[in-house]
């Protein structure tokens, strides 16, 4: 049965696929409009970040190198869960608040199927992934990196389980749209613009109690400044790669059971978004 639900999901991503790589090609002016555009965009939003390292030769205890693969690593998270979930799945409360949720669940396949492919955008994607990756090979070359197949196995490990800490941190949010659609309607987007906003910087020497806070109330010190310390050698004990892990899945049951809670209470009220004949209200 696993199996079969796998190749389902190849199956659709590839269909997913194809539709964006014939939107986006349709014309060559858009698709370099859009793709550079994206890329520049990005770039530009830790370009603050980088040349505060630049001109005092690192942030705190972080080289220049360290805070360039700190970056890096933050953009491939972001670039990871906005190819995996563009088309408004990774902002769930627009879909929510704009009455859109009908339109998936009337699809003849399980929901958290619909979730996780129909917003697969490996194209427009690829805008941020590969100036990513450009950055964390730079990174690791200044650095003088030569990791092994273990090192990879983690760094994929720590990366998968940042992009579940940033998704689940706009459901859990995001679900609030199911109970107040209207005033809810752009709260995942304020709660990824908040984790976009502070990804980039070094949190050591912030004291322990905002540090606590940004592990726990909001995750954002997991979306890459704790993965990275463990990656890099920074962080005292090797046991501390394992916390981005359990965290990624305290964070996911949590989102789970909220956005759970709020389909059963959408089930009893249905959406206040729409009228009678279609329009939004």
């Amino acid at each position: 049965m696993g199996a079969e639900w796998f190749a389902r999901l190849l199956r659709l991503w590839g269909v997913y696929s194809r539709m964006e790589f014939m939107w986006m090609t349709r014309d060559l002016r858009f698709f370099c409009h859009c793709f550079f555009c994206d890329a520049i965009v990005n770039l530009a939003a830790v370009s603050g970040t980088f040349l505060l390292a630049e001109r005092f030769a690192g942030l705190g205890m972080w080289s220049k190198p360290q805070v360039v693969f700190l970056l890096g690593y933050g953009m491939l998270v972001g670039g990871l869960i906005n190819t995996l979930f563009g088309c408004n799945v990774l902002y769930v409360s627009r879909r929510l608040g704009r009455g859109q949720l009908d339109h998936t669940l009337i699809q003849p396949q399980p929901l958290w199927l619909s979730l996780l492919t129909e917003g697969f955008m490996p194209i427009s994607g690829s805008a941020i992934l590969l100036p990513a990756a450009g950055l964390l090979w730079w990174a690791g070359a200044e650095l003088g990196l030569d990791p092994g197949a273990g090192w990879w196995a983690l760094f994929a490990m720590e990366i998968l389980a940042s992009a579940t800490i940033a998704t689940a941190f706009s459901y859990l949010w995001g679900s609030l749209a199911f109970w107040a659609p209207r005033a809810a309607e752009e709260i995942s987007s304020s709660a990824l613009r908040i984790v976009y906003q502070l990804t980039p910087f070094p949190l050591d020497g912030s004291g322990p109690l905002l540090i606590g806070g940004l592990l726990s109330v909001l995750p954002i010190g997991f979306v890459a400044w704790y993965p990275c310390r463990f990656l890099l050698g920074l962080s005292p004990s090797p046991c501390d790669g394992a916390l981005t892990p359990l965290a990624a899945l305290f964070f996911a049951l949590a989102a789970g059971l909220t956005f759970a809670k709020g389909k059963k209470h959408y089930a009893r009220t249905g959406s206040s978004r729409y009228l009678s004949f279609g329009h939004r209200s």
